[in-house]
């Protein structure tokens, strides 16, 4: 009785919670439309304080932020929306409007063939989705496996065995691209400069030797941590240390 009762004090907590959240995300649009767009954000805010997280809630508060010109804050919740959902291709247009407007204008390194076919084909799905299909093709395998096995034709059997041969090679790929995606997003920790101008050093401290200087909005990789110091490295290659409070990690959720 006493763990029915407390299932049901959950499940009233969630749908309460839900409710509210849903009824957040209606003021914030509505705030967002009659153009107060600092109100939005703090709707969109109080969602976040609720647990709540979505591609589409970090979209529309980089979107909220934009139109304030706080450049920093919307490519931060722009590569937010993009981890969640990494081929949307209006996030992908409004990033780019966004990062138009920061100072720094880095390069990136050239990939070579083999790289960008790499990415490219592992990029069209997420890890989960890439787990996904993978646990899709072994059900087909196990199907068509006992199609193949209670089959009395042979010709029924001969293209039952190869489709389950075949769904059982997809099946393999499509988990080997989930781990090969999930090692690479774990390996990235992608960061966002909120400071308006921050000097990178050559060692971890304040009396190194300055390497560069970036400024807000700009995107970086953090490679290492030293107290209150942070390794990162840019698209271009250089790398250097700056201090923690300068940035903001990405993978935050």
């Amino acid at each position: 009785m006493f763990k029915k009762l407390v299932t049901l004090i959950g499940l009233f907590m969630v749908l309460l919670c839900t409710a509210q959240n849903d009824q957040l995300f209606e003021q914030a649009t509505d705030a967002y439309n009659a153009g107060d767009y600092g109100k939005a954000v703090s709707f969109y805010n109080n969602i976040l304080d609720n647990g709540k997280h979505s591609s589409a809630l970090y979209y529309n508060l980089g979107n909220a932020y934009y139109k304030q010109n706080k450049i920093a804050e919307s490519i931060y919740f722009y590569e937010k929306a993009l981890l969640l959902s990494p081929n949307d291709q209006e996030i992908k247009t409004n990033l780019s409007y966004a990062q138009n407007m920061t100072i720094d204008a880095i390069d990136t390194m050239p990939e070579t063939g083999l790289a960008r076919l790499y990415k490219n084909v592992t990029g069209k799905l997420t890890f989960d989705q890439w787990a996904y299909l993978g646990i899709t093709f072994m059900i087909l395998f196990v199907l068509l496996y006992i199609l193949f096995y209670y089959s009395n034709y042979s010709t029924r059997k001969r293209f039952t065995f190869i489709g389950s041969l075949l769904a059982l090679f997809f099946c393999i790929i499509s988990v080997l691209f989930a781990y090969v995606q999930r090692a690479d997003f774990d390996k990235d920790q992608p960061a966002i400069v909120f400071a308006e101008e921050s000097t990178v050093k050559a060692e971890p401290n304040t009396t190194s030797a300055e390497v560069f200087v970036i400024h807000a909005g700009t995107k970086v990789n953090v490679l290492d941590q030293l107290e209150d110091w942070k390794k990162i490295k840019l698209t271009d290659g250089k790398t250097g240390w700056l201090p923690q409070d300068d940035i903001r990690l990405l993978k935050d959720f």
